[in-house]
């Protein structure tokens, strides 16, 4: 079967099975008998195609994956690459456990459904009647915020690693209840904004807890993972258990190969163990439900809106967006070595399963790059994006005059540190390492080209309005310039959080400014204009100056990533 008629086959497959009920019993048989026959054949599955999307992982030399292909209650493909230990040259398979990461987080929320159904409590309650132990800070939070990621609620990494807490380090369920409870504001009102927050989901895991009267593991293993037959699935609550048949952790270093260490104790944000066989059964449950009904399903799915009304891509704990035209449910992971996807296409009932033991991997891609093999694009994106791409570089030549008054380096009060820059006719922005190319969509107003939803307004005073899902900010303009010695003394102190309960110290080292801590090799700051501390850390990259009304250095707020408005004053 050619790779065209593949796709129209699984295209076409449920309208000829309603079809062929309409004949004889006798027919029935037969035509029963010849399709399952050719529903098995191993050419219905493009095998050579998948082979050489992962070919690079394909020796016994590097760590690798498994993949796996779902078509209604069917595992119509499975495999691995690679290998799951390097020491002992164990390959990586079909039922080999990996540590799923975020891919986790659909679990945690289909247990809170699972209770809603049951009447036990409802999403719109506030999440602190069941945790009273979360600090009163005098707005309301719901269930239903803490699973859409728009409570507000600082995310736990950036907290603990704040502290002093590798993630390398053994991270309890206790050590994170202990630093979520302590948090003294908001990243913003809840229902506002969009930001992830993995702090939701420990949360959620500690609600289940308290209202099952159960270990979030046993009630999981209970009203999940056993009535979908899912024998080799677990959320991993004691990281020296053993488990039989586990990938290892591996970061590359050039040619070679390291352990990544993960040694987590918390469940629901994280944690969940399973193998390409067991999640299969999961994505079924899309399509023919064994745990739960359709109903919970759809409150699974359904898109989470800010109180404006705005609708985003994020349900409960899953992404629900649209891929090729058709409606997609997917989650993507990552922690220490360990990359996951998992990709649902209910209309075509279809799933895409991706699991990786390397850190540079990236799942999703090549979920897609597997998928694209089945599911026909509907939408003819890539010819719009070449007709689109054409036409770039006449529409900022026409504006390169206006353009080039904001050509320079921006910061905004959040964190985010952007280049702006006309290149070859064309206008594109810098941030993060990666350069991406701008659009213009009407007067002053730009997007980028691969996220058409992220708005850069150009407004009068050279600064730019950014708008995306779930978010609004301004990029003002800074100029780069050399600071002398007794402007940086100005910068130099002890600065405490009495949140967190820590020291970081800016200290004045070869005429350059650095950040200090106890834990921590010195990383040295950036000054992004006069009120922003730039550094190296990635849990606070970011530090925005406080100023009594003498002008005067008091203290800095961290303002960085999934973080807001974390207070350090100086001592």
């Amino acid at each position: 079967m050619s790779l065209c008629e593949t796709k129209t086959y699984f295209m076409k497959k449920d309208v000829i099975c309603n079809a062929i009920v309409k004949l004889a019993p006798m027919r029935l048989f037969f035509l029963f008998v010849f399709l399952g026959f050719i529903l098995k054949a191993p050419s219905q599955v493009p095998v050579n195609k998948i082979d050489s999307i992962f070919k690079q992982w394909n020796n016994s030399n590097s760590p690798g994956c498994a993949v796996g292909i779902v078509r209604n209650d069917s595992l119509i493909f499975s495999k691995g690459y690679g290998m799951a230990n390097l020491e002992y040259g164990i390959p990586n398979t079909p039922e080999t456990i990996f540590h799923m990461a975020s891919v986790s987080k659909q679990f945690t929320a289909y247990a809170i459904i699972l209770l809603a159904r049951q009447g036990k409590l409802s999403l719109e309650d506030d999440f602190r009647k069941y945790l009273t132990w979360f600090p009163d800070l005098h707005k309301k939070i719901t269930i239903r915020q803490l699973l859409n990621h728009t409570s507000g609620i600082r995310d736990q990494w950036q907290l603990v690693a704040i502290q002093g807490t590798r993630l390398d380090d053994v991270i309890t369920q206790d050590h994170l209840v202990k630093v979520i409870g302590k948090q003294q504001a908001l990243n913003f009102l809840p229902g506002d904004e969009y930001s992830y927050s993995n702090s939701n989901f420990t949360l959620c895991a500690e609600i289940v807890k308290t209202i099952s009267g159960q270990s979030f593991r046993r009630f999981t293993d209970s009203a999940i993972f056993h009535p979908l037959g899912m024998t080799n699935t677990h959320f991993h609550d004691d990281y020296e258990e053993i488990v039989k048949n586990r990938a290892y952790s591996y970061d590359r270093r050039g040619n070679e190969f390291a352990n990544a260490v993960l040694s987590y104790s918390n469940v629901g944000a994280t944690s969940l163990f399973t193998n390409v066989n067991d999640m299969s059964k999961w994505v079924m449950n899309f399509f023919n439900p064994k745990s739960g009904d359709a109903a919970t399903i759809k409150m699974l799915t359904e898109n989470g809106r800010l109180n404006n009304g705005k609708k985003i891509d994020y349900a409960l704990g899953i992404a629900s967006v649209a891929y090729n035209g058709y409606k997609e449910y997917s989650h993507s992971g990552g922690d220490a070595g360990f990359r996951t996807f998992v990709d649902v296409f209910p209309d075509l009932k279809m799933g895409f399963i991706v699991f990786s033991n390397i850190g540079d991997f990236n799942p999703a891609g090549k979920a897609h790059d597997v998928a694209n093999l089945f599911v026909v694009d509907t939408t003819n994106k890539t010819a719009r994006a070449e007709k689109k791409s054409g036409d770039t570089s006449e529409m900022n030549f026409k504006d390169s005059a206006f353009l080039k008054n904001y050509e320079g380096n921006y910061i905004s009060d959040n964190g985010v540190a952007v280049k702006m820059e006309l290149k070859g006719k064309k206008w594109y922005y810098s941030s993060g390492g990666g350069t991406y190319l701008l659009l213009k969509d009407s007067e002053n107003t730009y997007s980028m080209f691969f996220a058409p939803e992220v708005k850069f307004r150009m407004d009068k005073d050279h600064s730019i309005f950014v708008t995306a899902p779930g978010e609004e900010f301004i990029l003002k303009k800074y100029l780069e310039k050399t600071y002398s010695d007794d402007s940086l003394k100005k910068y130099v102190g002890t600065y405490h959080s009495p949140e967190l309960d820590c020291n970081y110290y800016i200290r004045l080292k070869d005429h350059k400014l650095v950040l200090t801590n106890n834990k921590y090799n010195d990383a040295q700051l950036t000054i992004a204009g006069p009120d922003h501390l730039l550094s190296d850390y990635w849990w606070m990259n970011h530090l925005f100056i406080r100023r009594d009304k003498q002008n005067h250095i008091v203290g800095f707020e961290v303002n960085s990533g999934r973080i807001m408005h974390v207070v350090f004053d100086r001592q």
